[in-house]
């Protein structure tokens, strides 16, 4: 029996989260270490799986298959594709740097103070999470799915509502209430799309008989299982319904903002660059392959709510005075971008989404986590209190205009690849609204550009004038980011060497071929 690497990728983040918990409360600094190898180590294994994956191999590989609960059809059943190697990698690639931004996140508010918080709680929520969204994006069965796509609402919730930013005006007791109805609005949205998705999923049962994503694809494909078309457009709409709260897509957006603001900046981080590429990820991994037909009819809706996400994120980021809900808008509008690119159905638009997953996780980690740092020394949130941050902290305005730059999608960096490559699939199909989604790219450079002007340039306010520039611990952070930006910027062919053959199978999927061209190249 070959060595179960998927499991291991999975459990070891877990053991940690456990072994990181009971660590002695007197002991703080040797939780955060154990935290810390723990993601390093994991780190090591997805470095493994993608280097033992074989993009010209099978659909699904390093594949583990148990009996768990057979006599409702339920198995333990793994396996990854070059989309799930790609978030996978994303996911233990980001892990250790946001345990080193919030290495101080978790520490006592005061010395001495009743008001202590559990540090080894926090860092051990966080390995939780990292365990439970790796083997969401492993997992073949549709059942196993479900369990850790809900159960990581958990340890989120009490990331959000137990460990918020010390940044706030209003005082402990009002920071203590918002957090609180953050946390609460961030777990109900989500819980009533996982009891929608729910229903779908004991509906897909009754139709298939089994969980098994590939036997029940597989099915479909050679004409063994048939699905009246109301019934294939119902459980669509269950899975999606999910799916498109986790994004977030417009309208079901309105948690993200809420819980960002009040998070601390590597758990916003966890959020928007970890947790929520769950949704997209399987937009492509179950609506597309189960769903085929359902996929096609709904596509038309679905194009104009990400279309809606696109303008309106941009449009209101552009508004914001909270620096927080500015990226946290921002994202709503590169999400938009994904959701188009998945569901334009072009081999250019669905890689350039994949693509997009990983480039807005490095990117928006690396802006946000700039930002917490500029937070945390400030205190404030608020854009207005700030001003020629770059004249006091060159560094820390230099790594915050690379990653808002790279936000707005510069060419250069590795945003501004997928992008493209989404707008060039839509447009091939759709041109009306790929070229309304092109407002988008315009918006992001007037909400960067003024984010940047109005905290790092102009005359030094007396609150930043003895700003400490980035520390080695945070240009530790920082810095690989940053890196990963401008490589993937320049040649993002490593990754689109794993994710472009399971694009291809995907495609095959909803029987969908690229348009051709309306003008034939001169020969």
């Amino acid at each position: 029996m070959s060595f179960p690497l998927l499991t291991a990728t999975a459990v070891l983040p877990a053991a940690g989260a456990v072994a990181t918990a009971a660590v002695p409360a007197a002991r703080r600094t040797a939780a955060k270490w154990l935290a810390l190898l723990v993601s390093l180590a994991t780190l090591v294994l997805a470095i493994v799986v993608t280097v033992r994956f074989d993009p010209g191999g099978a659909r699904y590989q390093l594949t583990e298959s148990h009996a768990w609960i057979a006599d409702f059809g339920v198995r333990y059943e793994l396996g990854v594709d070059g989309i799930a190697v790609a978030l996978l990698a994303l996911t233990a690639l980001l892990i250790p740097f946001i345990i080193l931004a919030g290495w101080h996140d978790a520490d006592p508010l005061e010395t001495g103070s009743k008001r202590w918080r559990p540090t080894q709680g926090f860092f051990a929520l966080i390995l939780a999470v990292e365990a439970m969204v790796i083997i969401s994006f492993e997992a073949t069965d549709v059942f196993l799915f479900y369990i850790f796509f809900e159960a990581m609402l958990i340890p989120m919730y009490f990331l959000i509502g137990g460990f918020g930013d010390r940044a706030h005006a209003q005082g402990e007791e009002a920071a203590s209430t918002q957090r609180s109805y953050a946390a609460v609005k961030f777990l109900l949205y989500n819980l009533v799309g996982g009891l929608i998705m729910l229903a779908a999923v004991i509906g897909l049962y009754t139709v298939a008989g089994n969980f098994s994503l590939t036997e029940i694809a597989q099915a479909r494909a050679n004409g063994t299982l048939h699905m009246a078309t109301s019934t294939e457009r119902w459980l669509f709409l269950g899975f999606f319904f999910a799916f498109a709260v986790k994004a977030p897509l417009w309208p079901l957006h309105t948690w993200l903002p809420n819980a960002m603001q009040e998070s601390t900046a590597p758990v916003a981080v966890l959020i928007t660059a970890v947790v929520d590429k769950v949704g997209t990820f399987a937009m492509l991994r179950f609506c597309l392959q189960l769903f085929p037909e359902a996929s096609k009819w709904a596509t038309p809706t679905i194009l104009v709510l990400a279309l809606i996400s696109i303008i309106y994120g941009a449009l209101l980021a552009v508004g914001q005075r909270d620096i927080k809900r500015l990226v946290a808008y921002a994202s709503i509008s590169h999400f938009g971008f994904i959701i188009l690119g998945i569901f334009a159905m072009t081999s250019q638009g669905q890689s350039g989404a994949t693509l997009y997953m990983v480039n807005h996780g490095i990117s928006t980690a690396a802006l946000m986590l700039v930002a917490g740092f500029l937070i945390s020394r400030r205190g404030s949130r608020l854009i207005a209190d700030y001003g020629g941050v770059q004249k006091v902290a060159p560094v820390l305005a230099g790594t915050f205009l690379i990653g808002g730059l790279a936000t707005l999608s510069l060419p250069g960096l590795a945003p501004f690849v997928s992008e493209f490559l989404v707008l060039v699939g839509t447009f091939t199909r759709y041109p009306v609204i790929g070229i309304i989604a092109t407002f988008g790219i315009v918006l992001a450079a007037l909400y960067t550009l003024v984010l940047y002007q109005r905290t790092m340039t102009g005359p030094v306010k007396p609150a930043v004038s003895a700003m400490p520039d980035l520390k080695v611990r945070e240009l530790v952070v920082v810095a690989p980011l940053i890196v990963l930006l401008i490589f993937l910027g320049v040649y993002p062919k490593p990754v689109t060497d794993i994710v472009n053959p399971a694009v291809k199978q995907t495609m095959s999927d909803v029987h969908k071929t690229d348009p051709k061209p309306a003008v034939e190249a001169a020969k």
